[in-house]
């Protein structure tokens, strides 16, 4: 069955744009990028350009009625206040991650989608990239039995933080801007999209004082690091409710190149992970071990939306983040959602989730030490049809699933 296309427009066209951008003009039918917008006019000039879309302002935005999703791409900080002011507008809305700085400004939001009958959903979706698809079948299909066990962390240097030349531009440092609520939720996604949801969590979280800016671009080159309430470490301890237990550390304390890992421990065996900050493919394996099978395997994918090769140029002819991933097909999932009357599977729930979770440990672990029970309990999403390899309109099926 055909449906009408889903329109869709993206208010903030900075950096990681790009990538949203790209994946929503790849040509899926229930999808149709039309405009984007931004506070600084040529930034949104340029990508409407590149992607062939109308530069339009917010407000234009907000009032287009053909307009139907709002993918939030604002800085972080700003992801709360433009959500809910899209919200508002009675727009469905997708955002960037993280849906909040704090468990309670994310859970008003998600009251007021469900209040107004809207779908609210956040990134990351990497969990429905070929990688972490093809890991949720072997789970689902027994090749590891019973899963037991959870290690992830991800361990990388401030100076991926310090990068910017405009101080103003990088506020690196205030309460949810830090690796806690910038990288979490790759992690949570993906175990919750493998394991289920958590619940119960306790851990500890600091900020690490001794570092310095070492951007000699930026205007605070050589002076300490501004953390102002945002932790730079946490490690975590998860209880599931599938009775799996968890660990999840993140620190931006240590050095480059960044070191992630993701491993699912069973009965009958060991799933080692890719970097759940992409998709899949070109090196990122997904790799088996077995009980009574001596060596490791790498596993092929059964899914589509691997990564895209890296050494093609973006088509902007710059550096921009992420420039071969499929970041946004959760906003097709969306589209899907609202023409069929389904759940999505990036939901405002999983995305409360892991803001809760963060918070539980950033700041409860200061203020309340202890074990945290988790409130939110969000589905398992729905996995991908496997084996849609191919053209944009035959992986697409894969997403036009329950």
């Amino acid at each position: 069955m055909a449906y009408k296309p889903v329109k869709i427009a993206v208010v903030g066209s900075g950096n990681i744009s790009y990538t949203y951008m790209n994946t929503l003009t790849a040509g899926f039918h229930i999808a149709e990028l039309v405009g984007c917008s931004d506070l600084l006019p040529e930034k949104s000039k340029a990508r409407a350009e590149l992607f062939g879309v109308r530069q339009m302002t917010t407000e234009e935005i907000l009032k287009d009625p053909e307009i139907e999703i709002v993918v939030n791409t604002t800085e972080i900080y700003n992801h709360t206040n433009v959500t809910r002011m899209c919200l508002e507008a009675g727009k469905h809305v997708y955002s960037e991650k993280s849906a909040g700085c704090a468990y309670e400004e994310t859970l008003a939001n998600v009251a007021l989608a469900e209040k107004k009958g809207l779908l609210f959903g956040c990134a990351p979706d990497i969990y429905m990239g070929s990688a972490y698809q093809t890991a949720r079948k072997l789970i689902d299909d027994g090749w590891i039995g019973e899963p037991v066990a959870a290690r992830s962390w991800c361990y990388r240097g401030y100076g991926v933080n310090t990068r910017a030349a405009d101080g103003q531009a990088s506020p690196f440092g205030k309460t949810g801007t830090t690796i806690t609520y910038d990288m979490a939720g790759y992690y949570i996604n993906a175990l919750v999209a493998l394991l289920g949801p958590v619940a119960r969590a306790a851990g500890f979280a600091r900020v690490f004082e001794k570092h310095t800016n070492d951007n000699v671009l930026h205007p605070r080159y050589g002076l300490p690091i501004n953390t102002d309430g945002g932790a730079s470490l946490m490690m975590a301890s998860l209880e599931f409710v599938n009775g799996v237990y968890g660990n999840l550390m993140l620190t931006c304390d240590g050095f480059s190149p960044e070191q992630p890992r993701v491993e699912i421990l069973g009965t009958e065996g060991t799933l080692t992970l890719p970097d759940p900050n992409c998709f899949g493919g070109f090196g990122l394996d997904v790799t088996l071990t077995r009980i009574g099978n001596p060596g490791v395997f790498t596993f092929p994918f059964t899914h589509a939306f691997g990564d895209m090769d890296p050494a093609i140029p973006p088509k902007s002819g710059k550096p921009e983040p992420c420039h071969n991933s499929w970041r946004g097909i959760a906003v097709v999932d969306m589209a899907y959602a609202i023409r069929k009357g389904r759940p999505h599977r990036s939901s405002a729930a999983l995305a409360l989730h892991t803001v809760e979770i963060v918070s539980a440990i950033e700041l409860d672990s200061r203020e309340h030490p202890g074990i945290y029970t988790i409130r939110s309990r969000p589905e398992r999403p729905a996995p991908l049809r496997p084996g849609l390899f191919g053209p944009i309109h035959v992986m697409e099926a894969a997403i036009d699933t329950p």
